[in-house]
């Protein structure tokens, strides 16, 4: 072989050894995707908790069929019904007894019949009213049965009834006739004929049960943006309590801070030139106040969250199981995410966790603001819980699930992907130590969380709501507030009631209350109430006569009545508050869950008001009352539209039944002062804005139940802390090589409005 055929031949090796390496080197770069390992398989339960799950779309479809065809009256579509017509308004799942249901779960009694709740506005009827029927069996229906009196004492007024979508049709068409009588000053006020300005709703509706009749606040519509921040000063209110459509008719109109009997009498006062106008030019899409259109070019990418080897939780229909922790989730269409059957280890800790209300109060010197107290329940807490966005409402690789709902409309409709679950790593340590005396070492515990959160968009704001379960059977509970701030135009004093956000618009002061119902039963239905604090006592030094100490001692204390157990609102709790139950821990205390109360509520309503004993519930950051299956919920939402005669009055709830060694329940109220100011534009941010509570377990367990974690992590100075034998930390350098799966994004949660 000639020395030129080997040097072509080396040369060729050479070559192919240099592709290999860049190939080698190429692949190491591109890291393998990550793998779907499942998890640990914890003991699922076989469909017991559909005891508890939202109605599927059949279910609610089946419910409408058997109720147009067994009622005998004519049924309307509620989405184009008049108030003088007949209507489904919505439907939900009517939970069992909570006796029939523990009967199903824990002893082995049979299924309850599965039944849905529908609630009918009866306008076509010699006295209108609303009838709340109960209808099974599901999934085939044969029967229904009128729970109105049973539940309300008696017929629900048809004048409770929520407003629906067709009512604020009629009414922006009369509200923008009305406009059509006041052409010279629309033009002089807001460079507008009146078609490009939107209305806002206010509640209650009057001043005395029996009214509806309503402020509408109107706003500059800038299609893109927020529009309530562009308040032109005019407001107008409805009389639309007639049955005829025909009959209602604007009462007053309010303008920079002076009414008028109509839109005609505004007009006349202007060409008279006896009406100071602000002249306010017609807002700009790419200057508007409130645009959250971006103003820089992407960035590279933030940090991303993902599972190297999938999730470490499970989802079984309406199940979740994660790390000891299970529990039922669902959505009532009204008060939003409800919770039950919560578990740790096995052992129930909580019957049912629900979202109650949330009550927005406003301040102002525009008739709009200051006579706005939303009660969000009546407008649809879980109706309007929309898409949620992959990546921002939730991390990118959260587990999305639909909901399903039927409300003003025959026709089920779905808000996909509008909860999401996710572990969540706080980047925080739930317990460390680094010992530095006698021996050394290092243990500790990575803050993971299961997280499940929906976000509802209640008009202007959104309200995140979230549940988070920790490793060491602690539960948390947490609302974030975002979105926009409502607003009045500025004038006059305004200032007394907020801070002015822009040229013309005055961002009004409001308090955020959220109420919960939490249903505990711990190591059992029986449990009492006991509080802890600190004192200290003064007494002589044992080994120093001469001499005193301040010693700090605990006070305990049972608290026995309901008059006991109900915390007004603004007044300090005791630091430790527990639900006990009768049986000891290992070390002969009381097995207990504390609830820990986070929140910087404003004040609530003064109790001589006339709208109080509607949300009376906002009288107390906790109350913890004797279970009653007549006594579910803390309101009511025909409360809104009616709150001089509530239909519901929590503060009836307290009449001071012993509380000890039986079934409570505790309710809680946590929320905020919001006075807006120049950094809520666009919108209010979430830092700062969370307020919730926690159940601790205390002496429950015999230690931290969450040294059991396999996340543990522990090494000494005699061992190799970087061989991933000894610390699990260590391996994570080859176990999450690996690039997550992505789904492609995609967004569908315009489909409904």
């Amino acid at each position: 072989m000639s020395l030129k055929t080997v040097l072509i031949l080396l040369g060729l090796a050479l070559a192919t050894i240099f592709a290999l390496v860049c190939v080698l080197l190429t692949r190491e770069r591109s890291p393998r995707t990550c793998q779907h390992v499942p998890p640990e398989q914890e003991e699922m339960e076989d469909g017991q908790s559909l005891v508890f799950a939202d109605l599927t779309a059949e279910e609610m479809f089946q419910v409408v069929r058997y109720l147009q065809g067994h009622l005998g009256v004519p049924l309307v579509e509620a989405s184009r019904a008049k108030p003088s017509e007949n209507c489904i308004a919505w439907v939900d799942v009517q939970v069992p007894a909570k006796a029939e249901v523990l009967r199903f779960l824990d002893s082995g009694g049979a299924r309850p019949p599965r039944e849905a709740l529908a609630v009918l506005y009866f306008g076509k009827q010699p006295e209108p009213n609303i009838t709340e029927l109960v209808v099974g069996p599901l999934p085939r229906p044969a029967y229904h049965r009128d729970v109105t009196v049973q539940k309300y004492g008696g017929k629900v007024p048809y004048h409770r009834r929520a407003a629906t979508g067709r009512e604020y049709v009629e009414i922006n068409a009369l509200v923008h006739r009305e406009l059509k009588k006041a052409p010279r000053f629309l033009t002089a006020c807001c460079e507008s004929d009146g078609t490009d300005l939107v209305t806002l709703t206010t509640a209650p509706r009057g001043f005395k049960s029996g009214d509806r009749v309503t402020w509408f606040v109107l706003f500059h519509n800038v299609p893109g943006t927020g529009y309530y921040l562009s308040p032109v000063g005019l407001e107008v209110l409805v009389d639309h309590g007639d049955l005829q459509v025909s009959q209602w008719q604007l009462r007053k109109v309010f303008y920079n801070g002076r009414y008028f009997a109509s839109m005609g009498d505004l007009e006349q006062e202007f060409v008279a030139g006896a009406l100071e106008v602000v002249r306010l030019k017609q807002p700009q899409a790419d200057a508007v106040l409130g645009s959250m259109k971006p103003r820089r070019p992407p960035g590279p990418p933030g940090p991303l969250q993902f599972e190297p080897q999938g999730p470490r939780y499970s989802i079984r229909n309406n199940h979740i199981t994660f790390q000891g922790w299970s529990f039922a989730f669902g959505m009532n269409p009204n008060t939003g995410p409800r919770l039950f059957d919560i578990r740790y280890r096995g052992e129930r800790i909580v019957y049912e966790l629900s979202l109650q209300e949330a009550l927005a109060l406003y301040g102002s010197n525009c008739p709009g603001g200051m006579s706005t107290r939303y009660l969000d329940g009546s407008f649809g807490i879980g109706r309007f819980a929309y898409e949620l966005v992959r990546g921002l409402d939730c991390p990118y690789t959260a587990t999305y699930m639909d909901r399903h709902y039927l409300a003003e409309t025959d026709t089920p409709k779905t808000n996909q992907n509008s909860l999401c679950i996710f572990e969540h790593d706080s980047a925080l340590p739930l317990r460390r130590h680094f010992s530095d005396s006698q021996s050394f070492y290092y243990g500790g515990l990575r803050r993971n969380a299961l997280v499940v959160r929906t976000i509802s968009t209640l008009i202007n704001y959104d309200y995140i709501w979230d549940f988070l379960f920790h490793a060491n059977g602690a539960l948390e509970v947490r609302v974030h507030a975002t979105g926009y701030i409502s607003s009045s135009f500025l004038h006059g004093r305004g200032t007394d009631y907020g801070n002015r956000v822009g040229p013309h618009t005055l961002g009004t002061m409001h308090i955020h209350h959220i109420h919960y119902k939490v249903d505990l039963d711990v190591d059992g239905q029986l449990n009492s109430l006991e509080s802890q604090d600190m004192e200290y006592e003064f007494v002589k030094d044992p080994w120093s006569a001469q001499n005193t100490i301040e010693r700090p001692y605990l006070r305990r204390k049972r608290l026995k009545r309901e008059d006991e157990a109900a915390f007004p609102l603004n007044v300090p709790l005791p630091r430790y508050l527990s639900f006990v139950s009768p049986n000891p821990n290992k070390w002969g205390h009381p097995r207990s869950y504390r609830i820990q109360v986070i929140s910087f509520a404003g004040k609530h309503l003064p109790t001589n008001s006339s709208m109080e004993r509607s949300v009376s519930w906002g009288r107390y950051q906790l109350a913890v009352t004797r279970r009653k299956e007549e006594e579910p919920t803390s309101t009511s939402i025909y409360n809104q539209n009616d709150p001089w005669t509530p239909t519901v009055a929590f503060a009836d709830f307290i009449n001071n039944e012993t509380i000890t060694n039986q079934d409570l329940v505790a309710w809680i109220t946590v929320g905020f002062l919001h006075i807006p100011h120049a950094e809520d534009i666009p919108n209010t941010v979430t830092v700062g804005n969370s307020v919730g509570f926690f159940l601790r377990p205390y002496n429950y367990f015999n230690e931290d139940p969450s040294v059991d974690s396999p996340d543990s992590v522990y090494f000494s100075s005699e061992q190799d802390a970087g061989a991933c034998g000894d610390n699990p930390l260590a391996c994570l350098s080859s176990a999450a090589t690996c690039a997550p799966r992505l789904p492609p994004f995609r967004f569908g949660g315009f489909l409904n409005l």
